[in-house]
């Protein structure tokens, strides 16, 4: 897996948008989505080639805030549950030579599970990788312009930007959630009477 990061954290010409500037916009319709746990772990997250290191606190803490950041901001009829594992990173350092310079990356496992259903909504997780926000430093990389906790910040927004792309995919696809459209930070509606015991990530 990390040889796989490795070729993508090098690779020139990959592009990426900032992830975080819709987030004071109307978000993207999900139906009766509504994120009830949050339950991110790290405790097997790989330190990839020529990264800086990260503590499993500092990823849990910070893909966990980018999740609620963005998907806070929904308060449908039906309560969903995540459970996200951190496998990867990649926290760019500075290289040489300026072409090289490697980019950040993050790889994450996703399962979403349905409270009312009581089980996982995709068997399989999900696997998500992200790359840094191209354009902050387009040529350099982000190793000589950014922070560790900047890139994991950055690439945690990404990562929660994916994965509303993964559920939008889903809904149009298989189906996920009610047609029903709901509006972002409404009046909260009645919660599922069904209780279920907080998922673990896998």
């Amino acid at each position: 897996m990390m040889r796989w990061v490795l070729g993508l954290v090098i690779l020139a010409g990959l592009s990426a948008c900032a992830s975080s500037r819709d987030l004071n916009e109307a978000p993207v319709p999900l139906g009766d989505f509504r994120l009830e746990h949050n339950i991110v772990i790290a405790n097997n997250a790989q330190r990839g080639p020529l990264s800086r290191p990260a503590t499993e606190e500092q990823l849990t803490a910070a893909v966990k805030g980018a999740v609620a950041e963005r998907f806070g901001r929904y308060n449908g009829a039906s309560r969903y549950h995540f459970g996200i594992s951190v496998e990867g990173y990649v926290l760019a350092q500075p290289g040489i030579p300026l072409v090289l310079a490697p980019k950040s990356a993050l790889i994450l496992n996703v399962t979403v599970w349905d409270d009312a259903a009581g089980g996982k909504l995709n068997d399989e997780p999900e696997q998500i990788t992200v790359l840094e926000t191209f354009g902050t430093a387009p040529i350099i990389g982000t190793g000589y312009t950014m922070t560790a906790e900047e890139q994991l910040k950055e690439l945690s927004q990404n990562a929660a930007k994916a994965v509303e792309r993964f559920l939008v995919k889903q809904r149009n696809e298989q189906g996920w959630f009610s047609p029903e459209e709901t509006s972002a930070n409404g009046p909260e509606t009645q919660q599922s009477a069904t209780e279920v015991e907080a998922p673990a990530a896998g």
